[in-house]
C-alpha cells in the first residue's frame, strides 16, 4: 500500500502529499494521525504541527519559508500563508567529510567514446559550425540547408512527409518506415550548427563571455573541429575566440577553420570556400572510431526544468546518487543555476574542499542575486507558474530539491559562466536558472553529456552534447514519451531505491554516451542554444 505523505528529512516541520488527499481524510503517519483540513493535490506540503505567524517552515532540513499566518495541522502550504526565507550564510561552519559510495562495480566501467588528442573523450563526434557574430546567421542558414540536405544527416522530418502527402493528395496516415535515413556515407559524424543574437551591439564583457563560451564549446570532446564565421568589424573580434582558445588549451590540436566575411568578397565566394574546406575537415572526422574509454572520462551536466513538488524527492536524489558514483571513480558532474541553490548555500559551501572555493561561491552568490535585486526582481521570483501549481511555492523550497541533483560528495571548484572544468569531482558552474542558458553554459564547461530532470515535461536539448530527459513521476513519462528517456516514479510509489534508480540512471548515461541508445532530445532533432546576456545593449 502506497504511503500517502512523506517527510524528507526528521528536522522537517512539512510532509509531502504523495498522492490527492480530500479535506477530511485520516492519514496515518509517524505513528499519529492527522486531519487533512483542506483539499489538497499531490505535490504539495502539509503542515505537520501547528505554525504562529513567522514560524520558520524546514524542508529537506533547511529552512524554506516562514508563516504569514497562523497555518493549522493537516493545512496545505500555498503562496497565500507562506513566504520565502533562507538563512544568511557567512562562513564555512564545518570540514568536508564525505562517505563514498561503493563503486566496485563501476571502477572499471567503460564507454564507447570518441578520444581525443588532449586526453578528453567524446560521446559523440561532431563538426560545428558558428558565427561570432548575428550578422553571420543567415549563413549560418544557408550551409544548415546546403549540408543538411546534401548529407542527408538523419532522418526526413514526418512532418514534411505528412504536408507532402497531403499536397499530392495521398493519405495522410503513412508509414514512419518510409522516413529513412539518405547518406550512411557520413555515418560516423553529425554536423551540427548553432547560431545566436550576440557578438556586438552589447557590453564589451558580454562578448568576451561569448567568446569563452564558444571557445567551450570548441574545446568539448564531442567536437572534432569547427568553422567559424566572423563578419569583421563586430565586438567579438577572430583575436578574442583565439585568446579564449588559447586560455582554456594552449595545444589545442583541433581544426579550427576561421573565415571573415568582409576580407572574402562575394557571399557566393566565401560560402563556396567554407564548403569546400569543410567537407576535407568533415572527412577526415568521419574516420574517428569509437574506443573503449574509463567512465571517469565523463563530465556530466546535472539539470533540471519544469520542476515539481516530485523532483526534489525522486528524480534529483536519485541523480545525485549518480554524480556521487561518477564523482568517486574520478569523473566530473557540474551543478549549476546559482539561482536555485538558494537556501542551501550553507551545506554547499560545507563541502568546498577550499577556502578560496568556499569564497569564491558566496561572492558570485551575492554579486547574482544583488544584480538581480537591481533590476527589481530577486532569488525570491525564481519559481515559475509551473513550479508553483505543482507543489514549488518558495524558491529555498525549490533549490533545496534541486540541489539534490548535485549528490553529496565534496565539491573541487567553483566556476563562473565560460570557464572549463578540468578537476576530477563535483564542479559547481555560475549559470542563470534559465534551463536552456544553464545547458547551454555547462557544455561550454565540457560537459559531455547533460541528465536533465523534470516534472512537467521539456524538450529542451544541445547541439553537440546527448540531453537525458529524466520524469519525477509516471504520469508525466506516459503522457510524454517521446520526450523521457527515464522514469523515477517508482521511488514514488515505493517500487525502488534512491540507490537503485541512481544506478539505473548511470547505466542509462553509459549506453548513451557510447552511441547505443538515442538521447529522445536528439531523436527529436532538438538543438537548443542560448548565452546567457549579463549585460544591456547598447
Amino acid at each position: 500500500m502506497q504511503k500517502k505523505l512523506i517527510k524528507v528529512q526528521e528536522e522537517d516541520n512539512v510532509a509531502v502529499a504523495l498522492v490527492d488527499l480530500v479535506q477530511g481524510d485520516r492519514v496515518q503517519f509517524n505513528g499519529e494521525e492527522i486531519i487533512i483540513l483542506s483539499n489538497t493535490k499531490a505535490k504539495h506540503k502539509i503542515a505537520i504541527t501547528d505554525f504562529e505567524k513567522n514560524s520558520q517552515i524546514f524542508m529537506y532540513g533547511v529552512l524554506v519559508g516562514k508563516a504569514l499566518y497562523p497555518i493549522k495541522k493537516g493545512d496545505v502550504l500555498t503562496t497565500e500563508n507562506i513566504v520565502h526565507q533562507s538563512d544568511v550564510v557567512t562562513k564555512r561552519t564545518k570540514s568536508v567529510t564525505w562517505k563514498a559510495p561503493d563503486i566496485s562495480k563501476w571502477k572499471d566501467r567503460t564507454f564507447m567514446g570518441y578520444h581525443r588528442p588532449d586526453g578528453q573523450v567524446g560521446t559523440q563526434n561532431v563538426w560545428l559550425f558558428f558565427p561570432l557574430v548575428f550578422c553571420e546567421n543567415r549563413n549560418i542558414e544557408v550551409l544548415k540547408e546546403v549540408f543538411e540536405k546534401e548529407l542527408s544527416m538523419g532522418k526526413e522530418r514526418k512532418q514534411r512527409q505528412l504536408l507532402r502527402n497531403l499536397i499530392n493528395g495521398e493519405d495522410a496516415d503513412f508509414d514512419d518506415g518510409k522516413a529513412e535515413i539518405g547518406s550512411e556515407t557520413f555515418d560516423n559524424v553529425e554536423v551540427k550548427f548553432i547560431t545566436h543574437q550576440g557578438g556586438c551591439g552589447g557590453i564589451r564583457q558580454d562578448s568576451q563571455t561569448l567568446a569563452k563560451l564558444l571557445a567551450g564549446y570548441v574545446k568539448n570532446p564531442n567536437v572534432a573541429g569547427a568553422t567559424v564565421l566572423s563578419l569583421g568589424c563586430q565586438n567579438l573580434q577572430i583575436d578574442l575566440l583565439k585568446n579564449a582558445l588559447n586560455t582554456i588549451d594552449p595545444n589545442l590540436e583541433k581544426p579550427v577553420l576561421i573565415y571573415e566575411q568582409q576580407q572574402m568578397g562575394t557571399v557566393d565566394e566565401m560560402l563556396n570556400t567554407i564548403i569546400k574546406d569543410s567537407f576535407e575537415g568533415i572527412k577526415a572526422a568521419n574516420s574517428i572510431p569509437r574506443k573503449p574509454a574509463s567512465i571517469s572520462k565523463l563530465k556530466m551536466g546535472l539539470e533540471c526544468g519544469g520542476s515539481d513538488g516530485f523532483s526534489g524527492i525522486s528524480a534529483n536524489p536519485a541523480l545525485g546518487y549518480a554524480s556521487d558514483i561518477l564523482a568517486a571513480v574520478g569523473g566530473s558532474p557540474i551543478l549549476s543555476e546559482f539561482p536555485e541553490l538558494c537556501g542551501v548555500e550553507q551545506e554547499l559551501v560545507n563541502r568546498c574542499v577550499s577556502d578560496d572555493d568556499a569564497e569564491r561561491f558566496m561572492k558570485l552568490m551575492k554579486a547574482y542575486e544583488a544584480s538581480a535585486e537591481a533590476a527589481g526582481s530577486g532569488f525570491d521570483m525564481n519559481p515559475s507558474p509551473g513550479n508553483i501549481k505543482d507543489g514549488l511555492i518558495t524558491d529555498a523550497m525549490k533549490s533545496a530539491g534541486a540541489a539534490k541533483k548535485g549528490g553529496t560528495s565534496p565539491i573541487v571548484a567553483i566556476l563562473d559562466y565560460g570557464e572549463y572544468v578540468k578537476k576530477p569531482g563535483l564542479n559547481l558552474l555560475c549559470t542563470p536558472g534559465n534551463d536552456v542558458e544553464s545547458t547551454t553554459g555547462m557544455v561550454g564547461s565540457g560537459a559531455n553529456i547533460v541528465v536533465f530532470t523534470t516534472g512537467l515535461g521539456t524538450p529542451t536539448g544541445n547541439p553537440i552534447a546527448p540531453v537525458l530527459k529524466v520524469s519525477s513521476n509516471t504520469i508525466l513519462a506516459e503522457r510524454m514519451p517521446d520526450i523521457i528517456d527515464i522514469d523515477t516514479g517508482g521511488v514514488i510509489r515505493g517500487e525502488k531505491s534512491i540507490e537503485e534508480m541512481g544506478e539505473e540512471i548511470l547505466e542509462y548515461v553509459i549506453q548513451v554516451a557510447s552511441g547505443t541508445i538515442m538521447a529522445k532530445a536528439d531523436q527529436l532533432g532538438q538543438d537548443d542554444f542560448i548565452p546567457w546576456k549579463r549585460g544591456v545593449s547598447l
